[in-house]
C-alpha cells in the first residue's frame, strides 16, 4: 500500500520539478535582455542566458519523457 503512494508522491514531486524548471526558463529567455541592461553586462552574456534556458529546456523535455516511459509500464 505505502509502496504505491510513494511512487506517486515521487511522481508528483519531479512533475512539479519539471513545471517549475519550465516556468523559470522561459521568465529566463524573456527577461534576458533586461537582465543584461539592468546589470550593464556585455551583450554575449544575454546569449549565455538563452543557452542556460534552452539546456533547462532541454533537461525538463528528457524528465518529461522520462516520467511518461516510466508511467506507461505503470498500468494499474
Amino acid at each position: 500500500m505505502t509502496g504505491k503512494h510513494d511512487n506517486d508522491s515521487a511522481f508528483a514531486r519531479q512533475g512539479r520539478i519539471v513545471a517549475l524548471v519550465i516556468a523559470a526558463a522561459g521568465l529566463l529567455a524573456i527577461f534576458a535582455p533586461v537582465l543584461v541592461q539592468l546589470t550593464g553586462l556585455p551583450a554575449r552574456y544575454e546569449m549565455l542566458f538563452y543557452f542556460a534556458s534552452l539546456a533547462a529546456f532541454f533537461w525538463a523535455l528528457v524528465a518529461a519523457l522520462r516520467m511518461w516511459r516510466g508511467r506507461s509500464g505503470d498500468q494499474g
